[in-house]
This record gives structure tokens, C-alpha cells and sequence, in this order.
């Protein structure tokens, strides 16, 4: 069996070009989670540094460099990234390009300012972009039962260090 090496990225743009300098046979795993400057800039402050169409642009050189897939990471969150016109606005941003998207339904965070989509939202989203050419799935959730998921134990932390 082949070990498949993934390189989970949130987007810093610079460190992009750098790993398609490095010919490493790997996957390229993006952050995205959202379509516009505002959106994704309240999910990931790292947005801030590197716009979204700073990033995409690196990921389109990317896979021009490497011929290789990346995988978009996109967690939905209940009334800011799930609508069917988000997915609509996926679809656009990522045509063309070799890709795949990896749905991930958002783990309840006491305090957190983001809630889970509702498990019709999140199918329909799929099918959405599936239908449009995207090839994206769900990722199956683990750990949320027993506030373990991503996102949540270091949450937890966080609020036993303050």
C-alpha cells in the first residue's frame, strides 16, 4: 500500500509556490470555506494577508506546474457559507481547475460564533456542485459527540489557558 502524503495548507500564498517549486508528489489541501474577501476573512483572519483572488491565482499556478488535484476544504456554517447561491459562487470560482471538494459540516464550539448546517443544506450544496462539474463529498464527522472535533478541543484549551 502507498502512503499518500496530503499538505494541509490555510492559504499562505507565497508557501503555495514554493511547494510547487518542491516536485513532491503530494495533495495539496486548501482551507477555503468560503467565496468572497468578506466571508472568508471573518472564518480565517489569514485572508486578510492573502486575498482570495491572490490565492486562487496560486492554486491555478499550481496545478499548471504540478498537473496535481488540490483538495478544497470548505466547512459549513449554518447562514453564512451554505446557501445555494454560495455554491453557485464555488462553482465559478473553481472552474476549470482540477479539484475536489471536501464538505465539512462545522462542529458546535461553546461560545463559537458559527453552528452546523442543517444536514438538508449540506446535501443540496453537494449536489449542487456535483451537478455543476465539481466533484465535491462530505466529510464524515468523528469526535463532534464528545466535543473532540476539529476545532473543538482546541477550543477547549483555549478557554482553560485564559
Amino acid at each position: 500500500m502507498q502512503d499518500i502524503l496530503v499538505y494541509q495548507q490555510v492559504g499562505l500564498v507565497p508557501k503555495i509556490y514554493k511547494l510547487a517549486e518542491e516536485n513532491i508528489q503530494c495533495t495539496l489541501s486548501i482551507s477555503l470555506h468560503a467565496t468572497n474577501n468578506e466571508k472568508r476573512s471573518r472564518m480565517m483572519p489569514v485572508n486578510n494577508s492573502y486575498p482570495i483572488e491572490e490565492l486562487m491565482q496560486a492554486c491555478k499556478d499550481y496545478i499548471e506546474k504540478t498537473h496535481r488535484r488540490i483538495s478544497f476544504e470548505y466547512a459549513l456554517a449554518k447562514d453564512n457559507n451554505d446557501n445555494l447561491d454560495d455554491a453557485k459562487e464555488l462553482v465559478k470560482l473553481l472552474k476549470g481547475m482540477i479539484c475536489h471538494v471536501n464538505l465539512i459540516p462545522i462542529n458546535k464550539i461553546e461560545n463559537g460564533k458559527f453552528t452546523k448546517s442543517s444536514n438538508e443544506n449540506i446535501m443540496k450544496f453537494r449536489d449542487y456542485l456535483n451537478d455543476h462539474g465539481i466533484i465535491a463529498t462530505i466529510r464524515r464527522e468523528l469526535g463532534s459527540d464528545i466535543d473532540a472535533a476539529c476545532g473543538q478541543l482546541r477550543r477547549k484549551n483555549l478557554d482553560k489557558n485564559d
